[in-house]
């Protein structure tokens, strides 16, 4: 399939802003800057109720603790759009490779939503606001990014998406195994402090 790479980039991208994506494709293909995007997404309704979704979850998803609550919302809604926005790029006969381009899709949304939203949980842990927003702002650039570039390269697009999906998986990994013993070690801590005011409070 030779719309499979943007199937992929695309897929990516919806995991981390469904909306985002949805409203460049439908830009782009009401612009007549490719063809790759069916009718359906270049519509005005459409383009306007993405464009006022993304306003949202832009705001949303720089503010700690409110945007772990956005993902869990959308836990479903991301890779539900990146399956639905890949079987609409392969088409819409309904035949096994729609079937398939949408299954790509959709499971490429909901690993990449997996790495966003565990990532976020984790900057949580941080008492400050600012890196909610350079991570928020740094992803909506990447997406803007890596779909534009997609329409002009899809297979490099798609080599990108997957080394990114990869990276993050593996970072993910590592920033919960280090919560973990964090919080292993300062239960410990409080453990052993109420130990040793119990033990002052016998003494006394």
């Amino acid at each position: 399939m030779s719309v499979l790479p943007l199937v992929f980039t695309s897929g990516w991208a919806s995991g981390i802003n469904a909306y985002a994506v949805v409203l460049l494709l439908g830009i782009f293909g009401a612009t007549g800057l490719t063809d790759e995007v069916p009718a359906s997404l270049q519509r005005t309704d459409v383009l306007i109720v993405a464009a006022v979704l993304f306003l949202c979850e832009a705001v949303a998803d720089k503010i700690p603790y409110v945007d772990s609550v956005w993902d869990t919302v959308h836990t479903v809604i991301r890779p539900v759009s990146g399956a639905v926005v890949g079987a609409l790029l392969a088409g819409q006969s309904g035949s096994l490779s729609d079937i398939a381009a949408g299954a790509v899709g959709g499971s490429t949304a909901l690993a990449s939503h997996f790495v966003k939203a565990g990532t976020r949980m984790a900057i949580n842990t941080s008492p400050e606001p600012f890196s909610n927003i350079v991570m928020s702002t740094a992803e909506d650039l990447g997406v803007g990014g890596i779909v534009t570039f997609a329409m002009f390269n899809p297979q490099a697009a798609a080599v990108i998406c997957a080394v990114l999906l990869i990276i993050g998986l593996a970072l993910l990994i590592y920033l919960w195994a280090k919560i973990r013993r964090f919080r292993r070690r300062r239960a410990q801590r409080r453990e052993e402090k109420r130990l040793a005011s119990e033990v002052a409070r016998v003494a006394r």
